[in-house]
């Protein structure tokens, strides 16, 4: 185990020691989650360490600057807080030394804000809805979605089965023919995004996760993997469907919840990153709440 300053980048050997200070915290905020630091490893340069009894994680921007999130662990954090602001600067000599990402809890653990700068952060807060709602999308609110849900079932026969080793292969072939649609190799955050989703399909299995695809003709045409936030919410970490068949989304984000996550209260979409569109279709399910996230800095004196 490194222990702070010394760092080491986040491996599949880690799970079990991260994992157990992650459930300990029973985080909100999906970026906690073993899986998440994992397979996004790559693209932030995610690297972790203790520091007595926190978590500490540093990662890097697009920019090459590093910055933290926040510490994991009991309270109060505020002294670990400003000594990581401390470091940033000072010894990774970062320009915009900030804490990414921190939740309410720490908010509240800071005091005085007086001597902080904390701004929300909108396009990483996180989307919570009741799973039964996404279950029985009844209402008038979710009148268009339960359309989409019709006419995909008039037009087509198809399987929902749990995601198994046997499908991973179709799953990435899904997942390929997804970003020639979307010209993934043309935006970066998109390639981010699929070499993360290929981690997590190379290692479903050691991960733990739980996954869900559609099969028409026997074929893979949408999957979704998702695992425990916390006791009360699950979080689904990718959702991709053949974009040349309308309603696939709704279907297996409906079918998911119902057999995966029909006992847990809620379910944690993550954020839409200040995409409109994305923005546009996580607010169409009607959220119950959004999870706050905010930054850190200290404050200018």
């Amino acid at each position: 185990m490194p222990f702070f300053p010394d760092f080491k980048e986040v491996t599949i050997h880690d799970r079990d020691e991260l994992l157990g200070i992650l459930h300990a915290y029973q985080p909100e905020t999906s970026e906690f989650t073993f899986t998440n630091l994992f397979i996004w490893q790559p693209y932030y340069a995610t690297r972790w360490s203790l520091y007595r009894d926190w978590l500490i994680i540093v990662c890097t921007d697009h920019a090459g600057s590093p910055y933290c999130l926040q510490p994991i662990g009991p309270p109060h954090r505020d002294r670990v807080v400003r000594m990581l602001l401390s470091w940033l600067r000072e010894e990774l000599h970062a320009e915009c030394p900030r804490i990414e990402r921190a939740d309410r809890r720490l908010v509240k653990e800071l005091g005085d804000l007086s001597a902080w700068c904390v701004s929300p952060q909108r396009e990483h807060f996180d989307y919570v809805y009741k799973t039964d709602a996404l279950i029985s999308l009844s209402g008038r609110k979710y009148h268009a979605k339960k359309n989409h849900i019709n006419k995909f079932m008039a037009a087509y026969a198809f399987t929902y089965t749990p995601l198994n080793q046997s499908l991973i292969q179709s799953c990435l072939a899904l997942q390929d023919l997804w970003c020639r649609c979307h010209r993934c190799v043309e935006d970066m955050s998109l390639m981010g995004e699929w070499e993360a989703i290929k981690k997590l399909l190379e290692h479903v299995a050691l991960l733990q996760v739980q996954g869900g695809a559609i099969l028409i003709d026997g074929k893979v045409e949408a999957f979704t993997i998702g695992e425990q936030l916390n006791h009360s919410t699950a979080v689904v970490h990718i959702e991709k469907a053949n974009p040349n068949i309308p309603g696939l989304y709704s279907v297996i984000n409906q079918q998911f919840c119902k057999n995966a996550w029909k006992d847990v209260l809620y379910i944690n979409r993550e954020q839409d990153l200040g995409d409109d569109g994305l923005r546009q279709a996580k607010l169409s399910y009607h959220p119950d709440h959004l999870v706050e996230k905010y930054r850190i800095e200290a404050a200018v004196r």
